[in-house]
């Protein structure tokens, strides 16, 4: 098949992106022609998505007609969609021919794409996207205080989520996200749930068949809990209610605290404060922020981790960052929202505070529970190389393949 994938951006932004970098590579593996196109080449200053050697690429915007016309003269079978800035490029992408849409947030289902009441405490949404949320928007505050941006928002959704009625299938990394956009109407009901996959060797004597297991807190009582926070800073992500756990984690432990921040984000400045007053009351916590990495530092930075951190407020649509955690033997403690629990299990891979609301006494409850048994045991280690082993890459793509396929066909059932 020639399978065109359509994504917002050129440079590594989230999730979305190591997934892409990811997929590619196996799909043009499997024998299929790939091409790429791109509204815009961003963010500034990040690497570039690598392709495949020989992928057909070509940049949306500033000419999309131009753009399309490239895309109809390389022709074709499948456009596999990641998202896109402005609704009116999309429409003329997926016009193109048959396409399918991977749920990677909520796309046309939000008005402000969070999912998330921030007022008076942050909880996850469970309307439905519609006129309705007009009425909330200050209220539960789920956008800014303007109103001009309000009506941009919704009416941009609101268009999504009638594009969503053209796609031939939508895929969904959870169940979480396929019933959010079953209950949107989604490509007429042709929503299927495909779990994104992680890399996992089993060649022999590949290290990363036998991830090292890291029974530090286990041979010394007075080393320091390493924790790694890795994603966007972003108020949602829950970086403040990380810092604020930190300090009933020192009391039920009384060992030294050393969190790691790799990211970046609107949030970084405010948190860096919040962590450096932290610090100065409390000596042995000390909290780094160390911006984004690239992938074999971010690989280093997680050899001397202890366990991985995933403090979102909003409802997460999968996670993967946490599953590659899992993969090099991490568990990982997160808040019980979005499709996290369908992988995260509590005392097997890991540690969940309850995420309805999210609070911080129910993070660090978490926490101390997750380090609490890495002190004892390396079963948490153990699960966590097994939970990542059932989310091998092949059963991923075994999947994609079957529903691009069945698109390209004209075969929606």
């Amino acid at each position: 098949m020639r399978i065109l994938i359509a994504n917002w951006g050129r440079r590594s932004a989230g999730g979305t992106e190591t997934y892409l970098a990811q997929v590619m590579p196996r799909l043009a593996a499997r024998g299929h022609e790939i091409g790429f196109c791109y509204e815009v080449d961003e963010p500034e200053g990040r690497p570039e998505i690598p392709l495949p050697s020989g992928t057909f690429s070509v940049q949306l915007r500033p000419d999309p007609p131009s753009a399309v016309a490239r895309i109809r003269a390389w022709r074709p079978d499948v456009i596999y969609a990641h998202g896109f800035l402005d609704p009116d490029v999309e429409s003329q992408v997926i016009g193109i021919g048959p396409a399918v849409l991977v749920a990677h947030s909520y796309y046309g289902t939000c008005i402000s794409g969070d999912k998330t009441h921030k007022f008076p405490v942050e909880r996850p949404c469970g309307r439905v996207f519609g006129v309705p949320c007009l009425a909330l928007y200050f209220p539960r505050r789920c956008g800014g205080l303007s109103p001009i941006s309000m009506i941009a928002a919704y009416e941009r959704q609101r268009r999504r989520r009638a594009l969503l009625q053209c796609y031939a299938a939508v895929i969904a990394p959870s169940a979480h996200m396929r019933r959010e956009f079953e209950r949107h109407g989604a490509a007429g009901g042709r929503v299927y749930t495909v779990p994104h996959g992680v890399e996992v060797s089993t060649a022999p004597g590949d290290a990363e068949s036998t991830p090292s297991i890291r029974p530090v807190l286990q041979r010394s009582p007075d080393a320091a809990v390493r924790l790694t926070f890795v994603g966007r800073l972003d108020r949602l992500k829950g970086g403040r209610a990380l810092i604020e756990a930190l300090p009933r984690l020192h009391d039920a432990l009384r060992r030294p605290i050393l969190v790691t921040f790799a990211g970046e984000g609107p949030a970084r400045e405010s948190w860096e404060r919040q962590a450096a007053t932290l610090s100065t009351a409390m000596p042995d916590v000390r909290v780094a922020f160390v911006g984004w990495l690239q992938q074999e530092a971010l690989a280093a930075l997680l050899t001397d981790t202890d366990a991985v951190v995933m403090p979102s407020l909003w409802p997460e649509p999968f996670g993967l960052s946490g599953l590659e955690a899992n993969r090099r033997g991490l568990p990982v403690v997160a808040y019980a929202t979005g499709g996290i629990p369908e992988w995260l299990h509590e005392g097997v891979n890991g540690c969940l505070a309850p995420g309805d609301p999210p609070t911080v006494e129910g993070l660090a409850d978490a926490l101390i529970r997750c380090l609490r048994s890495l002190e004892s045991s390396d079963a948490l280690n153990r699960g966590s190389i097994a939970a990542a082993a059932s989310y091998h890459h092949d059963r991923h793509l075994d999947a994609l393949l079957e529903i691009l396929e069945q698109a390209a066909a004209g075969r929606t059932a």
